[in-house]
């Protein structure tokens, strides 16, 4: 009832995709949907990035990895995350392909294909990044350990790259081979994978059998630095309206704890959206502002759980008015990375909160 939504726009995800695949090509393009498509909806995200040239997708979780095949979508699912023992079976009968780096995953997933297979397994080794994956010391025994295994194939071996955003740093480069080192003495039509959206964007010839691009195709820069240098198009528009209008005198504070007082007589506009739909508890106090008729208004006080305070002076804004907290209005807009900017955090961040109690509608 309420008119706070998000709009995700599916032609700028395509248009995504296809920048991207042009930067890349002819690797192969997989789509990262996990986290509900960073929060734009991974069934319509992923279904825009298959029909606009993707070839792969990607999630974090075997249950996002049902969720697509619930809705359908037959394309290749890789799971990023070694599944837990007890999903290996669920992976084995929606045909997920899982990323392991342990040898009891290994085995579990050995288990849960007996007799179904041959199954695709990728095996994920850590060439740096320390968050999961095997050592280097151990990958030709995790290689050999799945070879030897009668129901499963090693479909792929990949790496991450957590500084490729980092144009001067040269540790990507190390990592990278680190990686050739290891995969070299492999099957050369075996598939191996380095590439996120940094990669892609940065180094396009070192994306191997294929690239895996996430914040990239929401139309988001990886970050700051690299902003500019892919023609990527923002796809999410947060948007409420204006619910209430009330003028208030210089002196009068706002808001929780009263963090914010008037500094002269001014009109506060409340908009029905507040840290519950994802809109950080301090972004007013640290700056942030909103959109109204074109022009950016600041947020005042402490967001609140369903709501929050907008100073809009003497503007003329009225109940109604839309309100923009994350797209462009007229000739002014907010990007997600402004959003991080005041927050200091990150835009992957800012997308993925805005909670599923915010609809999502699709253009």
């Amino acid at each position: 009832m309420r008119p706070t939504s998000c709009e995700i726009d599916l032609g700028a995800i395509a248009h995504n995709v296809q920048t991207l695949m042009s930067m890349v090509d002819p690797t192969p393009l997989c789509a990262v949907v996990k986290a509900d498509g960073y929060g734009h909806g991974a069934v319509p995200v992923a279904r825009a990035a298959l029909e606009a040239g993707a070839q792969w997708l990607a999630v974090a979780l075997v249950e996002e990895g049902i969720e697509l095949r619930n809705a359908g979508i037959q394309a290749p699912v890789l799971v990023l995350s070694e599944p837990p023992p007890a999903a290996m079976a669920l992976v084995v009968e929606h045909g997920l392909v899982p990323s392991c780096y342990t040898s009891a995953g290994i085995d579990a997933m050995a288990t849960a294909a007996r007799g179904r297979g041959p199954v695709g397994v990728q095996l994920v080794v850590d060439t740096g990044m320390r968050r999961v994956g095997v050592e280097p010391g151990a990958f030709a025994g995790l290689v050999a350990q799945i070879v030897g295994a009668s129901d499963l194939v090693l479909d792929g071996v990949w790496t991450h790259c957590p500084v490729a955003d980092e144009l001067d740093n040269p540790f990507t480069e190390a990592q990278l081979s680190r990686f050739d080192d290891l995969v070299a003495g492999l099957d050369a039509g075996l598939p191996s994978h380095v590439g996120n959206s940094a990669v892609a964007i940065t180094r396009a010839a070192r994306t191997a059998a294929m690239v895996r691009c996430g914040i990239s195709v929401y139309g988001i820069d990886p970050d700051l630095p690299l902003a500019g240098l892919a023609d990527l198009r923002p796809a999410l528009k947060l948007t409420s309206a204006v619910s209430f209008i009330k003028p208030i005198a210089a002196g009068d504070g706002v808001g929780y704890g009263l963090r914010w007082t008037a500094s002269a007589d001014t009109t506060i506009a409340t908009v029905p959206i507040g840290y519950a739909d994802g809109v950080r508890r301090d972004l007013g106090l640290r700056g942030g502002t909103v959109l109204i008729g074109g022009a950016h208004h600041p947020i005042v006080g402490v967001v609140t759980m369903d709501q929050l305070m907008v100073d809009v002076g003497g503007s003329g804004v009225a109940v109604g008015d839309e309100v923009v907290l994350i797209g462009a209005q007229g000739e002014a807009s907010i990007s997600a990375a402004d959003v991080a900017a005041t927050l200091e955090t990150i835009p992957y961040e800012v997308v993925c909160s805005i909670s599923q109690r915010v609809p999502r509608t699709y253009v």
